[in-house]
């Protein structure tokens, strides 16, 4: 079984975006805020915004299940207040928790959070609760800058978010270590603020002591772990400069890359450097990069073929890649696909 953990609702139906855009046209006046029950999308609506984008390309190259949450662009946790990014994401997490309900052999939701700058993560924890719970979502999305780009949250070892994984630990949940749109202009969405969040997370992590408070608490950091694997050596030696123990001992049990690197060298580098047990499958199909590579002639994000093409991996390393590790870092996730019979 080939599991995607990374993959976004990037085609939502378009009353999504426009219920949206009047939510924040209304931040200025609360009375003009259009209310949650105003979005009327149809599960016919839902089945073919999935059948004909991420479910038909799941199967065209390979994948078969993919833990789906809402569009990290979207999440947008600088606009507004907590009642707004409250209600947004309330919709956001049923939106893919019904996908999951109408393709339950494809899709497993996992959660955003109701985040807002300044505000105590603790108030995300109603949302948490009722997605795992009820929508029975495997993983959150966490923002470590729900500022958008100005970076005025405590790093993620400070126990300002302890309330959260807290949470996470007793659900047995990780968090993917994700940002939203960069409200930044020095700061690229895509090509940028999350390359950069991808290595600050993992440097804060460094520097801390986080995993001693909770060795059972597990981060996937995202897009092959941003500049991680690639500076391993400056992380070894800034390690070891600051009396931290070996990165395979101070942050390995817990902190995990992704695959979502979309060329072959990168791949080959990513799976050289990092223990293959903490690195997962995933494409962020559909997302960040659509386009056909011309120095190969396939999309960028079909990461199945960089996977195949390795000489580094052994067939039971790649299985592992494609769905051993998953198993185990999301053992919510295992446990669904047991009661399905996978």
């Amino acid at each position: 079984m080939i599991i995607d953990i990374h993959g976004h609702y990037t085609t939502a139906p378009k009353a999504l975006e426009a219920w949206r855009n009047a939510q924040v046209a209304g931040i200025a006046d609360r009375s003009k805020r259009p209310r949650a029950s105003d979005l009327n999308i149809s599960d016919d609506e839902l089945r073919e915004s999935i059948e004909t984008n991420q479910l038909r390309l799941m199967r065209e190259r390979g994948a078969d299940v993919t833990v789906f949450s809402p569009r990290a662009s979207f999440m947008a946790h600088h606009i507004g207040d907590f009642e707004v990014s409250s209600t947004w994401a309330a919709i956001c997490n049923e939106l893919c928790f019904r996908v999951a309900r109408l393709f339950p052999a494809h899709f497993v939701p996992a959660a955003m959070l109701p985040q807002s700058p300044g505000v105590d993560p603790a108030s995300c924890i109603p949302e948490l609760v009722k997605c795992v719970e009820q929508y029975g979502a495997v993983a959150i999305n966490l923002n470590p800058d729900p500022s958008g780009g100005h970076w005025t949250s405590p790093p993620l070892t400070d126990r300002h978010w302890y309330p959260v994984y807290e949470k996470m630990v007793e659900y047995g949940i990780p968090a993917m270590i994700h940002v939203s749109t960069s409200c930044n202009a020095c700061f690229h969405t895509t090509g940028a603020h999350y390359i950069n969040a991808d290595t600050t997370a993992f440097m804060q992590c460094l520097t801390g002591d986080l995993f001693r408070d909770f060795p059972s608490l597990k981060f996937v950091i995202p897009h092959g772990g941003g500049a991680a694997p690639y500076h391993w050596g400056r992380y070894r030696g800034l390690a070891q400069e600051l009396k931290k123990p070996l990165l395979q001992d101070h942050l390995l049990n817990n902190v995990f890359f992704d695959t979502c690197v979309y060329h072959q060298p990168g791949i080959d580098l990513l799976t050289q450097v990092i223990p293959v047990q903490n690195i997962l499958f995933a494409s962020e199909m559909i997302g960040a990069v659509r386009g056909i590579d011309p120095e190969t002639g396939f999309h960028y994000d079909d990461t199945k073929r960089y996977i195949e093409a390795s000489t580094r991996l052994t067939p039971a390393e790649k299985q592992m890649v494609y769905e051993g590790n998953a198993r185990r870092v999301y053992p919510r996730l295992d446990a669904a696909l047991a009661a399905q019979g996978r």
